[in-house]
């Protein structure tokens, strides 16, 4: 109970105190925050055919955020592999095998490369 519960500015060092992000900086993270948040909502509305509750689609793709992934390049077949490790129920699972078979047939291409992505689940 020694420590105070709110600490304001005037009471900090220089060096303690939080800084704010510049103007410029602050609008690219914003910008990479909205594609980020953007990108998350279109594979939600894909796995939206699948999954009954939009709540319980864009907390699975945040778990296929987090999931551990092998990448496998294979030359000779001009393919970039990416094995998805599966998830914690079998629903789960179809889901996400549905949304990858949906992604693998719009044939992304890796932008060095132009290895085709593959995408499966392991």
């Amino acid at each position: 109970k020694a420590t105070d519960r709110k600490v304001t500015l005037e009471t900090l060092a220089p060096e303690d105190r939080p800084t704010q992000l510049l103007p410029l900086n602050k609008m690219l993270s914003d910008t990479v925050k909205m594609i980020a948040y953007r990108a998350e909502t279109a594979l939600v509305a894909i796995l939206r055919r699948h999954l009954k509750k939009e709540e319980e689609a864009r907390a699975l793709i945040r778990e296929l955020f987090v999931t551990s992934a092998n990448i496998v390049p294979n030359p000779d077949a001009k393919t970039l592999t990416v094995q998805i490790h599966r998830m914690a129920n079998p629903m789960h699972d179809r889901a996400i095998a549905a949304l990858l078979e949906d992604l693998n047939q719009l044939q992304f291409c890796h932008p060095e490369t132009e290895d085709q992505i593959v995408y499966s689940l392991v």
